[in-house]
């Protein structure tokens, strides 16, 4: 079982933002209209984004892709992002009109097996948003009907849980916060880990994640001993986007247990969780 090897010619336009607002404390839906040309993301895939004309701060953010549509002029990206430092925090001050430059869609996505009878979704803070683009866009387009779909969604409270609405009515729908304010109290593995106690063989199930470093190792310790197919997307600090600065090389693991290194940018974002924590985990 391998990611999506698919990989669409990235390009750099100029957009414009539509509409920038906030939908949790410190986290923001951004929507930017985009000239006609711009490729289909896969879901998975993220883009580079810049204030056009701007030189500070120096490098492009990159953000995962939280939805896309086509129109007759165009296309409409929309992006959720949450402020991490100054970059982020200058982005979420653009109102609508500001002139934007995207470089994309970059990187690997996800894959789907149509074989699946259930798939699962483990997303922590905006690990959600790539994970709902698979949802939507992925998933529910899908010829072959799959008739299992639950989301596990966690935050550090319920103020935190972002992009709810794009996911009630489309999924069976788990929330958990660490303070316990909403759902259940604790992190997302915890239910995933009850919730495999089921009959279903391994090899129906399919798991999708995305989220902060400790969410993806507690889910390669779930996992461990299972024959689960899980495919992780890595969130990871980009300098250029393409692989050219290696600055986001990471270690991943080979079936044999060989040791090498890939670029997050340009061999992921998405890997096998086998690929970064091997069974069993490392630590």
């Amino acid at each position: 079982m391998g990611v999506s090897k698919l990989l669409k010619k990235p390009a750099q336009v100029f957009g414009t933002v539509v509409a920038n607002r906030s939908v949790a404390p410190g986290h923001y839906w951004l929507t930017i209209a985009l000239p006609p040309g711009f490729a289909i993301p896969t879901p998975g895939q993220f883009v580079m984004l810049r204030e056009t004309g701007r030189s500070e701060p120096l490098l492009s953010r990159p953000l995962s892709v939280f939805g896309f549509k086509q129109r007759s002029d165009g296309a409409v990206l929309d992006l959720l992002y949450h402020i991490a430092g100054p970059g982020t925090a200058l982005l979420a001050t653009f109102s609508e009109g500001r002139a934007m430059t995207v470089l994309g869609p970059l990187g690997r996505g996800f894959s789907i097996l149509p074989e699946s009878k259930r798939i699962l979704f483990v997303a922590g803070g905006v690990g959600v948003a790539p994970l709902v683009y698979l949802l939507r866009s992925g998933v529910l387009s899908q010829e072959v009907h799959i008739p299992s779909r639950r989301f596990y969604l966690g935050a550090r409270s319920a103020a935190l849980l972002a992009g709810l609405e794009q996911l009630e009515g489309a999924c069976e729908l788990d929330l958990c916060t660490d303070d316990g304010s909403r759902g259940h109290r604790g992190p997302v593995t915890e239910l995933l880990q009850r919730d495999l106690t089921t009959n279903l063989p391994d090899s129906e199930t399919m798991i999708y994640a995305c989220g902060p470093t400790p969410m993806l190792h507690a889910l390669s310790r779930v996992l461990a001993g299972r024959s689960i197919p899980c495919q992780i997307s890595l969130e990871e600090r980009m300098a250029c986007g393409l692989g050219a600065c290696l600055g986001c090389a990471v270690e991943t693991f080979r079936p044999s247990g060989e040791k090498s290194y890939q670029r997050v940018c340009h061999d992921g974002p998405v890997f096998t969780l086998r690929e970064i924590y091997p069974s069993p985990p490392l630590g």
